[in-house]
């Protein structure tokens, strides 16, 4: 289950072998990532303090427990092989909530405080936007495991801010072409009226029109909206093929008004903020055949064992395998740094991810790095290799189908790009 704010707590270390610093191989130098900085943060303490803000509440909350679930299980993976710098790595889950709220500044406040090296979330885009400046500011590494708005690529992060979810252009793309591809000529949209909406909708418009589609009518939204029927109304006279529905929690609220408005016959299309299990939000057959997109690979089998051990009560697995990978790599950078310095951390993340041997799991990266090797992990989310900007430079777009049940089908196409 998520779990509220429980403080510092340490995951049982089975190996009590220290790891000795020197043996940490660094063949590669001090490749930072472009304008890391290397004065803001206090030089470290030997701990790894790795917290959360992730959305336990708000719009996003069905995203939490999958998220809060793949950075455990990192977790206990990295100290179960002997933690990071020899002791075990400390972590601390805290809220995101919304925009509605100002609960991640809070959350951001006390970890802070609490000396955080690493701070992985927000889950939206949104969110993140309001605390970015207030963690690079204090000289701390940000790795988000959801972030897709385009705007994260040319922020001015001073280097410590990354990301394991690609950003909007690559699944606007493929939203876009499988919009065409299905077919559909005029398209309707409606979108949330935030960086990550409106970045989403632009770039699935681009591929659409590109393809030979029309986007007829877009329509951004307020999600704290009591009622859309003004927007429903409007794509209904618009005659389209298709809507896409790009938005969060509030599609619940939008989808009945579709309904309503007679437009089930038409294709609609679900994103990452909004494609979750709607079998006990609407009437069964709702959203047959309806398709969607979700950025990242497949969670295999063997790994939603492993979650589920975390959470049984785990109903999707969105964003767990980029949680999972963004905790391994933060860890990796601080052993093949030697220092949880968090400006040595942030010049170390863009190594461990790229040119070097490939490794898949802490404890074979580990081993390659004691060896004096570069290594090259690459995660549950795909190659990963973060470029400059912080971004993965190849990534994974899951394209998914709804029962009639409501909830997404077994069979899900996966399509991989370059960024």
């Amino acid at each position: 289950m998520i779990r509220p704010n429980l403080g510092w707590r340490s995951v049982a270390v089975l190996s009590a072998a220290c790891m000795a610093l020197a043996a940490c191989g660094d063949n590669k130098g001090d490749s930072p990532k472009a304008g890391a900085t290397s004065g803001a943060a206090a030089a470290g303490d030997g701990v790894l303090k790795i917290g959360t803000i992730l959305p336990q509440t708000g719009s996003l909350a069905f995203l939490g427990p999958p998220e809060f679930a793949g950075v455990d299980v990192a977790i206990k993976e990295i100290n179960d092989n002997g933690g990071v710098l020899g002791k075990p790595v400390q972590i601390q889950h805290m809220d995101s909530g919304d925009t509605s709220t100002d609960i991640a500044t809070q959350s951001v406040n006390k970890l802070l405080t609490d000396k955080t090296d690493v701070i992985i979330g927000a889950a939206s885009s949104s969110v993140s936007l309001t605390v970015i400046d207030k963690i690079t500011g204090a000289g701390v590494v940000q790795i988000s495991p959801a972030n897709t708005s385009t705007a994260f690529t040319t922020h001015n992060d001073k280097g410590l801010y990354f990301r394991t979810a690609p950003p909007d252009t690559l699944q606007g793309r493929v939203l876009g072409d499988l919009i065409v591809q299905d077919g559909n000529a005029k398209v309707g949209m409606l979108v949330l009226n935030d960086s990550y909406g409106v970045g989403l909708a632009e770039n699935a418009k681009k591929e659409i029109e590109s393809g030979g589609g029309e986007v007829v009518k877009s329509i951004t939204y307020d999600p704290k909206a009591a009622d859309f029927s003004t927007e429903v109304d409007a794509i209904a006279t618009a005659n389209v093929d298709a809507i896409a529905i790009i938005g969060f929690d509030e599609s619940k609220k939008i989808v009945p008004k579709l309904v309503e408005k007679g437009l089930k016959s038409k294709k609609w299309y679900f994103v990452d903020g909004n494609i979750a299990d709607y079998s006990k939000d609407f009437q069964a057959g709702t959203l047959t055949g309806y398709k969607g997109t979700q950025p990242g690979a497949e969670a295999k089998q063997d790994f939603k064992t492993r979650l589920l051990a975390i959470n049984k009560d785990l109903k999707d697995f969105n964003y767990a395998v980029e949680s999972y990978d963004a905790t391994i790599l933060a860890a990796l950078a601080a052993e093949e740094a030697r220092s949880d310095n968090p400006a040595e951390i942030a010049k170390h993340l863009i190594t461990v991810s790229k040119d070097g041997e490939k490794c898949t799991d802490y404890k074979q990266c580990l081993d390659l790095l004691k060896a004096g090797k570069n290594i090259d992990f690459d995660g549950r989310s795909g190659p990963i290799s973060f470029n400059e900007a912080g971004d993965p430079a190849e990534a994974t777009i899951g394209v998914y189908t709804y029962g009639a049940d409501n909830k997404l089908t077994p069979e899900v196409k996966y399509q991989t790009g370059k960024i």
